[in-house]
């Protein structure tokens, strides 16, 4: 058997305090973990090659001896194994592993593992403890007139179907958190929460700012020198809007309420604010041109 670096397995320095130790080993076991890396081997592989350095690095006493023989603790090992307690010698998981507290995989870890390590297939006589089902992350992509009007999604989540409804005004980056929808807990533990990541498509007219809304509105050359009315398609709604006589190019005017629901309250909403970009008028006629000429010289 090959000698392995724990150090190294774990990414810590040889001088690393038992605490250090410990929080890099929870970090790694969170994400190398088979329910959280279902059918990759790979994952597997790795979580057990760090579950294994930390069953001799995690406990003091057999981080002194693996550092006094260095090289030589294969064989150490191989002797202790069959000295009869296998368990202890050949790379078990003790119960302090994860310090008992939020998130305590302990046994299942001794459970999971004792035929890879030695265990023969025995489970612990020891009660198990309760463990918190595994938070899980999802996300979703919407448009933004989905996210203005509201809408649901069907979830597929481990072979089970999950409908979430996505209240108007919902935002680009929003996490929504489901409470107990995650993983299922062990022996009595609650399950864990489902946290759905929400990304809202770019629009291509409009522009969302908070609640409100921006966008551009073609505007005639004829309306902007004499005034009037146009009409505007805004998010939900056609409307006539006024212009007055001689509005410039770039102009924005603002709509009271047109613009997005609020999320906490969905009956308030932001505005809408339209910035009207005169066009030049194409293909006129000879007798457009001369009229158009006369007004310029004067």
């Amino acid at each position: 058997m090959d000698y392995k670096d724990y150090y190294k397995i774990l990414g810590v320095d040889k001088k690393a305090t038992q605490d250090e130790i410990k929080k890099v080993y929870r970090k790694l076991a969170l994400k190398y973990h088979p329910d959280k890396n279902p059918g990759n081997k790979q994952a597997e592989d790795k979580f057990k090659e760090i579950s294994e350095a930390y069953d001799v690095l995690g406990d003091a006493d057999k981080r002194k001896k693996y550092d006094e023989l260095g090289e030589n603790w294969n064989q150490y090992q191989q002797q202790a194994n069959t000295g009869g307690n296998r368990r202890q010698g050949g790379g078990g998981f003790r119960a302090e592993q994860f310090g008992g507290d939020e998130q305590d995989f302990s046994d299942f870890f001794e459970t999971f593992f004792s035929d890879s390590f030695g265990g023969g297939g025995r489970r612990s006589s020891r009660r198990s403890s309760s463990m918190r089902g595994q938070d899980l992350e999802s996300s979703t992509d919407l448009t933004l007139e989905e996210a203005f009007h509201g809408t649901e999604r069907q979830l597929n989540l481990r072979d089970q179907k999950l409908k979430v409804k996505l209240k108007p005004g919902i935002r680009d980056g929003q996490v929504l958190r489901m409470k107990g929808k995650g993983g299922p807990g062990m022996n009595g533990g609650e399950n864990g929460d489902l946290y759905i990541n929400i990304h809202v498509q770019n629009h291509p007219r409009f522009e969302r700012r908070e609640n409100d809304l921006y966008f551009d509105q073609p505007l005639d050359a004829y309306t902007a020198i004499l005034g009037g009315k146009i009409a505007v398609q805004t998010m939900d709604k056609t409307l006539q809007m006024n212009i007055p006589a001689g509005t410039d190019s770039d102009k924005v005017f603002r709509l009271k309420g047109m613009g997005m629901p609020v999320y906490e309250d969905p009956k308030q909403h932001g505005d809408a604010f339209v910035r009207v970009v005169i066009t030049v008028p194409k293909n006129l006629t000879e007798q457009e041109k001369e009229m158009i000429k006369k007004l310029a010289r004067k």
